[in-house]
């Protein structure tokens, strides 16, 4: 299916409830890179690049987020694949 590339920002209670260290984890799971951070606004955005299966799925699961949140909506693009990132880190 080839590469690809998302940017989301996921609004609702999702920080302060363990959601960029849980979305690192299954970041990581799925192979993906890319990173997540808080904002100002009380969203968390994400950057996610990897197989076009495994950022689906990585989609679904931001969705929902960890049991401890509740995500209310989630502002999806879809990018270009860049392959600039080796990992998938939390960042400020």
């Amino acid at each position: 299916m080839g590469q690809k590339r998302i940017h989301l920002v996921v609004r609702g209670r999702v920080q302060g409830v363990y959601f960029r260290a849980t979305a690192q984890r299954e970041a990581r799971q799925h192979g993906l890179s890319g990173w997540v951070k808080n904002r100002g606004d009380g969203s968390v955005e994400i950057v996610a690049e990897g197989e076009e299966d495994d950022v689906k799925d990585f989609l679904n699961w931001a969705h929902a987020g960890p049991s401890t949140a509740r995500v209310d909506a989630v502002d999806v693009r879809w990018r270009s694949y860049t392959g600039e990132y080796t990992d998938f880190r939390i960042t400020r």
